[in-house]
């Protein structure tokens, strides 16, 4: 029986989901993630499910090994390449800060100390033209420098190389005969785009997490074929796409949210199906809280991403494309404190996976979210992880002890407020990404997922006002399922500053030939053939004299005039929505995009047969639950797996299933559609 399998590390269980091709069955598993050695809890993962790496014809895995190596700042010893005068680059930035009032303000540190920043006297103009060529010999002997400082990679940035790569080129050539065996990340290869602190900034994290992330993906595969997988496996990317292991390891930059874009793909995969196109994501799992809007049908993609940033902090900028996601520091481990006023804080520093929250037992004393949905009725401890793994509710109390009586109330209350204040955070993570961008919530539906996603979902959805909730099948394991509903995906960039009046139509061409003849390349490598590629195109455009433009649509075949008036008229359209103008000016392209997307077998969603069951039947017991407004209510509990297509709730209720639990408040209702998922929407007040 062929098998289709996807695993995804998380900050607190790595999530497994088994797809059998010829009978449709599905298997989900979540095991503890080993921080000390990720593949470990990968493999536990596999255990626990009991299948044979043998039969298994697909396998994807959305790992967090980047994001860990630059936040925990356990990458390579790095160097930098770059043109003679820009040394500095990474420590000059940008002159603008998110925090403009801030005199503690400090710029981010370069993961380039200046010792290992070195420079060639080379130059191009902006236009590509060579007027200093580079000296082989000066390339000789800053590659021994390297050598003897024990560099293990290096990036290559020259000065408006995007237009002329051939000095960066013939830079690689010398440094990879000097130093065979060290890792050399060029930026035209990487990013072909202007702005040289962004591309070098792209180009030095890539470097920096090229060697942890080859040694990674090397020593899973290597473990995984010794079980019996055959094929290469694919990672998730951050653009919503996967690719083989070893195209991986040359762009591991690609992989900084491999694990979260899994859920983002996986719901506009069931928002196409139940013809609805626009979808708010919502996941909450152990560590943090991720949201993504989906707009008419199109997972939304930024290249402005930012590693690190925060309100305060101007962070690392990374030009690839990455999957647009707000992200913030709520999750079922996120920790309880009070700061120094005597303030109640939640996040965003998180118990992880080991010890984990107080309640899992396992040495953690201080209070979580988890702790407070304990304890607030919102999760049972006797059905934690389907009843696989107890929970002890009297940790829990003990930890929320100390906050309760600093504020010299209930330790219900206290859970009360740790759990007011995530929904707070939350709340404001769900308006970044739609009312801050110019969408009405109203018009959007929220697809909730993650362990915690639909234990807090329904009650944010009333105060959002959101037009329903949708819970997925396997909500507790949904990213990985995402994963296997993945096309591979590569994007390719170039930078090419042309006025839109009477630009040369055949050197537009030419550029979106060129991309696509690499992007068939890029393919033919991981044995993709070129009859499973779909191409879509798209530029970056801005008025005359704006600093930034909005990534626009382009269609496909040979552009002529018209071709372009309409890849005008759709800027407009887009400009308009984004920041609320648009302006009779002319406009120009600064870059040109082309995705090109390789398309795999996906699994088909099949409608559930109703078993016949009364809703009573499906009841499981009840159990005192205590809300916002309303204080302690008995609600029924209900067990999703005997729930019917059909089948009505009204809240408060819970409705318990083995990785997650569905939080129905007062005034809301439940159904259950033809594909079994839950369907919570507000009443009429």
């Amino acid at each position: 029986m062929p098998l289709r399998v996807a695993v995804d590390i998380g900050g607190t269980f790595t999530d497994f989901v088994c797809l059998d091709e010829e009978t449709g069955q599905i298997i989900e598993e979540k095991a503890h993630t080993t921080p000390d050695n990720f593949s470990r809890g990968v493999e536990n993962a596999i255990g626990k499910s009991g299948i044979d790496l043998k039969e298994v014809v697909y396998f994807v895995h959305g790992t967090t090994v980047v994001i860990n190596a630059v936040t925990e700042r356990s990458g390579a010893k790095t160097a930098l390449l770059t043109t003679k005068g820009f040394r500095d680059v990474l420590e000059i930035g940008r002159a603008n800060r998110p925090d403009m009032y801030n005199y503690f303000y400090k710029k981010p540190v370069p993961f380039v100390p200046r010792y290992l920043r070195y420079e060639a006297d080379e130059r191009l103009t902006f236009e590509g033209e060579i007027l200093k060529e580079i000296n082989d010999e000066e390339i000789r002997d800053i590659a021994r420098k390297m050598k003897a400082q024990g560099v293990e990679a290096v990036a290559v940035s020259f000065l408006h190389s995007y237009k002329n790569p051939v000095s960066e080129k013939r830079a690689e050539k010398i440094l990879k005969e000097e130093l065979p065996g060290v890792p050399i990340t060029v930026s035209s290869d990487l990013a072909s785009i202007w702005r040289e602190y962004e591309r070098t900034s792209t180009s030095v994290l890539n470097a920096y997490v090229m060697p942890s992330t080859s040694l990674y993906l090397d020593t899973l595969q290597e473990h995984l074929n010794e079980k019996g997988l055959q094929g290469e496996p694919f990672t998730m990317l951050s653009n919503g796409g996967t690719a083989t292991f070893s195209r991986s390891k040359e762009i591991p930059i690609t992989l900084i949210e491999s694990g979260p874009v899994g859920g983002v793909i996986g719901a506009a995969a069931i928002g196409e199906l139940m013809d609805i196109p626009n979808i708010i994501t919502f996941d909450v799992g152990g560590t943090t809280a991720k949201t993504s809007l989906i707009d008419n049908g199109h997972v939304n993609i930024t290249t402005e991403y930012k590693l690190e940033w925060t309100p305060l902090f101007a962070g690392y900028p990374v030009k690839s494309p990455t999957v647009d996601i707000v992200e913030i520091g709520s999750g079922g481990g996120s920790i309880a404190w009070i700061d120094s006023v005597g303030v109640l804080k939640v996040g965003p520093r998180s118990a992880g996976a080991h010890p984990g929250p107080a309640c899992y037992d396992l040495g953690g004393t201080e209070p979580t979210i988890t702790d407070a949905n304990l304890v607030l009725g919102r999760i049972s401890p006797d059905n934690f992880l389907g009843g696989t793994f107890k929970v002890n509710i009297e940790k829990a109390r003990e930890a929320i002890k100390p906050i309760a009586d600093h504020f010299n109330i209930s330790i219900e209350e206290a859970a009360g407020g740790i759990i007011q204040i995530a929904n707070g955070d939350m709340l404001n993570a769900l308006k970044l990404i739609s009312v801050r961008r110019g969408f009405d919530p109203r018009d959007f539906s929220m697809l909730v997922q993650g362990g915690n996603g639909a234990v807090f979902g329904p009650e944010l959805a009333k105060e959002l006002k959101v037009k329903e909730v949708i819970v997925p099948n396997l909500p507790g394991t949904f990213s990985a399922w995402g994963m296997l509903v993945s096309d591979l995906r590569q994007d390719f960039i170039q930078t090419n500053i042309t006025p839109l009046e009477g630009a040369d139509l055949s050197s537009i061409n030419a550029v979106y030939d060129e991309m696509a003849t690499e992007a068939e390349e890029v393919y033919a490598r991981q044995n993709i053939p070129k009859e499973n590629l779909i191409v879509r195109r798209s530029a970056e455009i801005r008025y005359i004299g704006q600093e930034h433009g909005v990534v626009t649509p382009v269609e496909s075949g040979i552009l002529d005039k018209d071709a372009l008036l309409r890849a005008r008229n759709k800027f407009d359209e887009l400009h308009n929505q984004n920041y609320s103008f648009k302006l009779d000016a002319p406009v120009e392209f600064v870059s040109f995009n082309l995705t090109a997307f390789g398309v795999v077998t996906k699994p088909e969603l099949k409608k559930l047969e109703p078993a016949g069951r009364d809703l009573i039947e499906t009841q499981k017991g009840k159990r005192e639950v205590i809300f916002k407004e309303e204080g302690k209510l008995l609600c029924p509990v209900f067990d999703r797996n005997l729930l019917d297509p059909g089948h009505k709730i009204l809240g408060p209720a819970i409705v318990e299933e083995s990785k997650s639990v569905t939080v129905l408040c007062p005034g809301q209702e439940l159904i259950v559609d033809d594909f079994g998922n839950l369907i919570v929407s507000n009443l009429e007040e």
